[in-house]
C-alpha cells in the first residue's frame, strides 16, 4: 500500500480504492502501481480523506470514474485499418461460436 495515513478515509473511500485497485491488477498492473493509481483516483473523486463534522463535506467529482473507458483507444488507433478489420472479424467469429455453444448446451 502506498505510504500515507489512511485513517481519515471513510469506509466507502477504502472500498472504492480496493475496487479500483483490483481492476488495475486484473489488467496486469503491478500491485504497488495499482494501489498508487487507486488512491490517486479516490483523491481526485473526493478531494482526499473525509473528516467528520458538520459542514465539512466537499462535493465529489465524478469525472475520474468515467475517464478509464475513454483512455483506451490509442492502441487501436495505432493499428492499420486492415488490422482492425481482421480483429473485428475474429471477434465476430468468436461471439458466433460462443453463442452456438451456449444454444447447443441448452442454456
Amino acid at each position: 500500500m502506498p505510504s500515507g495515513e489512511k485513517s481519515r478515509y471513510t469506509d466507502k473511500q477504502k472500498r472504492q480504492a480496493a475496487h479500483i485497485e483490483q481492476g488495475y491488477e486484473e489488467r496486469g498492473t503491478s500491485e504497488e502501481e495499482a494501489a498508487r493509481r487507486a488512491w490517486a483516483t479516490v483523491n481526485a473523486i473526493s478531494g482526499g480523506g473525509k473528516k467528520s463534522g458538520s459542514g465539512r463535506g466537499k462535493k465529489t467529482n465524478p469525472a475520474p470514474t468515467a475517464k478509464g473507458g475513454k483512455k483506451g483507444g490509442a492502441a487501436s488507433a495505432a493499428r492499420t485499418p486492415e488490422e482492425r478489420s481482421a480483429s473485428a472479424r475474429k471477434a465476430a467469429q468468436t461471439r458466433a461460436r460462443n453463442r452456438a455453444e451456449k444454444e447447443s448446451s441448452g442454456k
